[in-house]
């Protein structure tokens, strides 16, 4: 039997950082049985779900990599923390914070942030996003950071910045397709790219146009 060579994928990442609380009121609730909750040491198959459900229209293949053994640490480390937003009970999506460098560095991490494909576009994402700048800023760090890339929402990119992120580096790097190696599933289309269904393409944060950036001469 033979092995299929995977293809590659060109993927364009954003760095962004924020190194000041956004002057702004709270996260707005929006209407209905809205609830965050922390998934303290949550179990493997939970936050299987919430990746893989989340990640999948956008190819999050990372962390589906990764066996038990290699993910369970991070899961129950004290310095990861996982947010899930519930709406009238159910799962929506999920924020998730790395602290591993706040203690030496004050700097935290928004590893990962997203909804549930059929909660997109009804206003919780600008909500789980400001939640969790908010939730961040309140363990005093220096500087709050997250990237993105060409293969997630088309809005990403423009939230993060109409949130008080700013770019500081972008990079690309060419990757195994992960359809190909099993890890995504075969049907699934790249959103930001021709032949994405336009469901892939709808705005969960209003006006969702990338904005023009500007690189610092610095780049961490």
């Amino acid at each position: 039997m033979t092995t299929k060579t995977p293809g590659k994928l060109e993927v364009t990442i954003t760095y962004l950082e924020m190194t000041r609380q956004p002057d702004r009121p709270a996260a707005v609730i929006p209407p209905g049985k809205v609830a965050i909750v922390r998934a303290e040491e949550p179990t493997l198959s939970f936050y299987r779900y919430l990746y893989n459900t989340v990640g999948e229209p956008w190819m999050w293949w990372f962390r589906r990599q990764l066996t038990d053994a290699e993910l369970e640490p991070i899961l129950s480390s004290p310095e990861n923390h996982v947010y899930v937003l519930y709406v009238g009970g159910v799962p929506t999506g999920f924020a998730e914070l790395s602290l591993i460098l706040l203690e030496d560095d004050r700097q935290i991490d928004l590893s990962y942030m997203g909804l549930i494909p059929e909660f997109i576009g009804k206003g919780y994402g600008k909500y789980l996003l400001n939640w969790a700048i908010d939730t961040a800023w309140s363990f005093s760090p220096q500087r709050l950071t997250v990237n993105t890339c060409s293969m997630d929402h088309p809005g990403a990119l423009g939230a993060y910045q109409r949130a008080g992120f700013t770019v500081y580096d972008q990079r690309t790097e060419i990757i195994d397709d992960p359809r190909d190696t099993g890890l995504i599933p075969a049907t699934v289309t790249v959103a930001n790219r021709p032949g994405a269904p336009e469901s892939q393409k709808d705005s969960e944060f209003g006006n969702s146009d990338t904005l023009i950036v500007d690189f610092p001469d610095r780049a961490r």
